[in-house]
């Protein structure tokens, strides 16, 4: 009785609790024999095995899913996968949905684009946090110094209107929203000046 008990339970486990012994490159075993601990040890590396496999190949496909979105457009390059040789994946030099860290202005010299501490570049995708306005840049103009708010609250963000009080100047560039602006002639990090309430609108 305690034999027959035994087998049942041991048919219940191969089952219902372990997963497919023909998966793992496991044989069942017969009815009325009883498993070894050496099958059993083999059963139970196979598993350790497949799922550490498994674990690779999830990570790779997360990874690939991931730099093989639509919305890259900027330039790309191959990176070589850990896991193994032969599998590169596309990456985003710069990719979707970025923020700059620190955030640049800078005059008409500066190159745009997502600012880091590596690659200082003027953001040209800055957001006000009080007018909520995205901030507008004219490369090589300043603003004059007849400015005053008014003037932005009433003719933003139209170019027409606003170059009544852009004044040319080579290697300048003059950054505006409905509350606020400012003309920039070298890269300056935006949080040295404290009045600006402007952030990056992500790229």
């Amino acid at each position: 009785m305690a034999k027959d008990l035994d087998e049942l339970l041991d048919e219940v486990e191969t089952k219902f609790c372990r997963p497919d012994p023909l998966r793992l490159g496991v044989v069942e075993q017969p009815k009325g024999t009883h498993s070894s601990d050496r099958n059993r040890a083999e059963a139970k590396e196979n598993l350790r095995l497949t799922d550490t496999f498994k674990k690779g190949d999830d990570l790779d496909s997360l990874i690939n899913e991931i730099f093989e979105e639509p919305d890259f457009d900027k330039k790309t390059f191959k990176l070589k996968s850990k896991s193994s040789g032969n599998t590169s994946v596309r990456a985003s030099i710069q990719g979707v949905g970025k923020s700059c860290s620190p955030v640049y202005l800078g005059g008409s010299t500066a190159p745009c684009g997502i600012g880091t501490n590596i690659s200082q570049r003027a953001c040209d995708h800055l957001r006000c946090i009080a007018c909520d306005f995205r901030i507008v840049s004219y490369d090589d103009y300043m603003w004059d110094k007849s400015c005053d708010y008014l003037f932005f609250r009433n003719n933003m963000p139209e170019f027409h209107k606003l170059k009544t009080k852009l004044v040319k100047k080579k290697g300048a560039r003059a950054y505006a929203c409905q509350c606020s602006w400012r003309t920039v002639e070298e890269l300056t990090d935006l949080q040295m000046d404290h009045q600006l309430r402007w952030v990056c609108g992500k790229h």
